[in-house]
C-alpha cells in the first residue's frame, strides 16, 4: 500500500503547499511514484502549483520528474449510501485511484478546520505540520502561560491529531509519525526564537511529535510558484550558478526529506 503523507495546519501561510511540492518532487527525483491530492477545494494552492509546473514544462518543451496530481474525483450523489458524506467519498475515491500506482501519496489540507481535513488526518502514516516560528502559530498546538512561558495544555489542532490517532489505533493501524516543521526561522538566535524552541521541545515530549527545521524565509520560494518549479529543478532549467541562498535552501530540502525517515527512501539528490 502507498505510504500516505498528510501536510496539515489549520492556519494559512505556514508553507504547506511549498512543503508538499518540494517533498513530492524530491521523492519523484529519487525514483518513487508519487500521487498528490489537494483538499482545499477553494484555494487549491498545491493543485495550482502542480498545474503551473505542467504548463511551464509544456511551454519550455522540457521534461522534469513530477508528481501525479489528481483533482478530487466528482461523485454522483445518487450513488451514496445511507448517511454517507459526499466529500468523504471523493477523498476515498481519490486515494483509491492513486494507491495502485503510487509509492507515496501527498495530501495537502486546507488552512482551516474542515471535515475533509479531519478524515485525511486519520489516513496519515506521516503527518507534517509546518509552523511559522512564532507564538502566534504555536497557539494552534498548545495554550501557553504568558508569564512563565510554560505549556498549559494542548490546543485545537493537537486535539484533532489526538482524535485521529485514537481512530487509527481502534482500526488496528500503525501510529501516525508526526513531524512539526519550524518554518521561516530567523537567521539570528533571538530571545523569542529560543522561547518558541523550548516550548516546542516541551510540548513534543508531552503529546508525541518530532521537531524538525523547515524552510527559512527566502524570496526564491515565492518566485518558483508561478512556474511550478522547486529548488531541485533550477539546474535543469538553465540556472547553472546557484547563489549561496539557493544552495542553502536546497540543503534544507535534503535535511527535511532525511528527517521524515520515510520507508525505502535514501536521500540521494
Amino acid at each position: 500500500m502507498a505510504h500516505i503523507i498528510v501536510v496539515g495546519n489549520e492556519k494559512g501561510g505556514s508553507g504547506k503547499s511549498t512543503t508538499c511540492m518540494h517533498v513530492a518532487t524530491a521523492l519523484v527525483r529519487m525514483g518513487h511514484q508519487v500521487g498528490a491530492l489537494d483538499l482545499d477545494v477553494r484555494q487549491r494552492s498545491f493543485g495550482r502549483y502542480t498545474e503551473n509546473r505542467h504548463a511551464f514544462l509544456k511551454r519550455a518543451n522540457i521534461a522534469l520528474p513530477s508528481p501525479h496530481y489528481l483533482p478530487l474525483p466528482e461523485v454522483d450523489a445518487a450513488t451514496l449510501g445511507p448517511d454517507e458524506n459526499i466529500m468523504d467519498r471523493r477523498l476515498a475515491e481519490g486515494v483509491a485511484q492513486l494507491e495502485p500506482v503510487s509509492d507515496f501519496i501527498l495530501i495537502d489540507c486546507p488552512g482551516s478546520h474542515t471535515r475533509l481535513s479531519q478524515v485525511a488526518h486519520t489516513l496519515a502514516d506521516t503527518l507534517i505540520t509546518p509552523l511559522n516560528d512564532s507564538f502566534v502559530d504555536f497557539d494552534l498546538l498548545a495554550r501557553i502561560d504568558p508569564e512563565t512561558g510554560k505549556v498549559k495544555g494542548p490546543s485545537i489542532y493537537s486535539e484533532m491529531v489526538w482524535n485521529a490517532r485514537q481512530m487509527r489505533a481502534q482500526a488496528g493501524l500503525k501510529p501516525i509519525d508526526w513531524i512539526v516543521l519550524r518554518n521561516r526561522l530567523g537567521a539570528q538566535q533571538m530571545h523569542n526564537k529560543k522561547r518558541v524552541g523550548a516550548a516546542l521541545d516541551d510540548l513534543s515530549r508531552r503529546i508525541g511529535f518530532r521537531v524538525a527545521p523547515g524552510f527559512s524565509e527566502r524570496v526564491i520560494f515565492r518566485e518558483l510558484f508561478p512556474r511550478g518549479l522547486t529548488l531541485l529543478d533550477l539546474r535543469d532549467t538553465g540556472v547553472e550558478n546557484l547563489n549561496l541562498s539557493n544552495i542553502a535552501a536546497r540543503q534544507e530540502v535534503r535535511d527535511l526529506v532525511a528527517e521524515l525517515q520515510l520507508p525505502g527512501v535514501a536521500v540521494n539528490f
